[in-house]
């Protein structure tokens, strides 16, 4: 009987370590999940204003909460004591500012670039196409990422960009070495929301 009770208690455990797994999986998998979200935003065709250039694709989002620290000055009261010079105990509220470690909630967002371009010139002077992304980040700074295709089969990009508010391509026509001209001016690629 004791046998028995002992392999009854085994696949009982079994079963319930089988049945409470999945569910604890699944539980970390939505926490984590509501932490990070995820979209695409499609841009383009842009094209230089000869039309022999071509750019187009998506920017994918992410945007993560996480916990921002920051010191904050605080005012606090504070009891100050002292004797004078007979002995006698004189006592007044002093208002103090003091360091306090505190923390809120921020998203971060990180931003990947794609892009595919055309070349439907690739004989000649100028025979690529050129695309040049100007990132505005949130700060006022920015930066360019520059791509050329001289073949005659489109051509696939993407670089990362962290913080940008905005996001904009010039299409333009060049040679092996740099772009030539035929811009199609500053074309929006993404705009951050406020």
């Amino acid at each position: 009987m004791r046998f028995l009770t002992r392999i009854m208690l085994g696949v009982v455990a079994t079963v319930l370590v089988a049945l409470i797994a999945p569910a604890a999986a699944n539980a970390t998998a939505g926490s984590t999940a509501s932490d990070t979200r995820s979209y695409h935003v499609s841009w383009g065709s842009y094209y230089s204003t000869d039309h022999k250039a071509k750019a187009s694709g998506h920017v994918s989002v992410d945007k993560k909460r996480v916990k921002h620290w920051y010191v904050k000055w605080v005012p606090v009261k504070k009891r100050v004591c002292w004797e004078d010079s007979k002995g006698h105990k004189h006592c007044k509220w002093v208002v103090k500012k003091i360091k306090k470690h505190v923390w809120e909630w921020r998203y971060e967002r990180s931003y990947t670039v794609h892009s595919t371009l055309s070349n439907h010139k690739w004989q000649g002077r100028s025979k690529c196409a050129w695309e040049t992304f100007k990132v505005v980040r949130e700060n006022g700074s920015s930066y360019v990422e520059q791509f050329r295709n001289c073949g005659r089969h489109p051509r696939h990009f993407s670089f990362h960009a962290e913080d940008a508010a905005r996001i904009y391509v010039d299409v333009i026509r060049g040679n092996h070495h740099h772009s030539t001209g035929r811009h199609s001016g500053w074309r929006n690629v993404f705009h951050a929301a406020a």
